[in-house]
Formats: structure tokens, sequence, C-alpha cells
């Protein structure tokens, strides 16, 4: 059977729900007084699960957003949009 494509919107979302979830647990481990190695290897995973949600909105955005700038003569707002962009999550 095919899977069925979700779309970069979609996919942002689902991974944002369960980084929501994920970090409802991890501060029930702070509060439940769980060893804090444990607790840093969840904030970690949250981390980096937060950080593939954003390479997914930056790689849409690109390949939509960016592109129709460079196509409309919008090139020079949309390089100093991404260079934004760039300072923030760098």
């Amino acid at each position: 059977m095919k899977k069925e494509k979700i779309s970069p919107r979609e996919n942002v979302a689902r991974r944002l729900k369960i980084v929501e979830g994920h970090l409802r647990k991890v501060i029930e481990m702070v509060e439940d007084g769980v060893y804090c190695i444990d607790v840093l290897q969840q904030t970690s995973a949250v981390k980096n699960a937060i950080k593939k949600a954003e390479e997914i909105l930056l790689v849409n955005h690109i390949n939509h957003c960016v592109v129709k700038a460079i196509n409309t003569n919008g090139k020079d707002k949309a390089i100093e949009e991404l260079a934004q962009v760039f300072r923030k999550v760098a």
C-alpha cells in the first residue's frame, strides 16, 4: 500500500504536537525529581525535534516563498529575510 504524502505544514504541526507532549513529560520528570542527566537527555531530544521542525519549515519556505520572490524581482528582500532567519536559528 502506498503511503499518503502529507504537506510540510501538516508534518510540522504533527511534529510540534509530539514535542508538546514530550515537553509535558519532561516537566513531570523535573517535578518528580528524576535524575538530572535523564532530564537533560530528554530536553536535548525536545530541542532536536524542534530543530527538525524548523528545518522542514525553512526548506519549505525556500522552495516556495524564496523561489517566488526571486522570480518576481524580490530577490534582495528574500535574501535579507533568510539572513535574519539564519542569525536567529544558528
